[in-house]
């Protein structure tokens, strides 16, 4: 004799494990995901090529690199403090790119995932007390 049960509800991270593989093929979330790699590759092949001229120069043209450019400091020592400021000035460029590009979208998604409404795209603001507790 077959018994009909009632569907077995779902837990809160089931639920949330459904629509973050929904995510995945949301319009919005490719959307994010190539506005990402448009800033992270090129800059990443950038400074991989400009690591890979610091490496080669310091193996293969150690006459250049040695050449000093005034009192004790000279090409090499310049490639290397160069290598830290382009390392923070993409920091800072994507830091730039992200709050443009990225954050407003990401939010949105996030939020969405989590079973909330999305927050105002015009402001980032945290909740308010009366808003965590609902």
């Amino acid at each position: 004799m077959p018994t009909d049960h009632p569907p077995h509800p779902r837990s809160p991270e089931e639920e949330r494990a459904e629509r973050t593989v929904a995510m995945h093929t949301d319009a919005r979330f490719l959307e994010l995901k190539r506005r990402l790699l448009v800033f992270v590759f090129p800059m990443s092949v950038a400074f991989f090529a400009w690591y890979l001229l610091y490496v080669l120069m310091s193996a293969y043209a150690r006459d250049f690199m040695s050449t000093v450019l005034f009192g004790t400091v000279n090409v090499a020592l310049v490639f290397g403090v160069l290598q830290f400021v382009s390392t923070f000035g993409i920091a800072v460029l994507y830091s730039r790119y992200a709050g443009r590009r990225l954050d407003a979208l990401a939010d949105s998604l996030r939020e969405e995932l989590h079973g909330r409404e999305p927050a105002a795209p015009a402001g980032r603001t945290a909740p308010q007390d009366s808003e965590r507790s609902a």
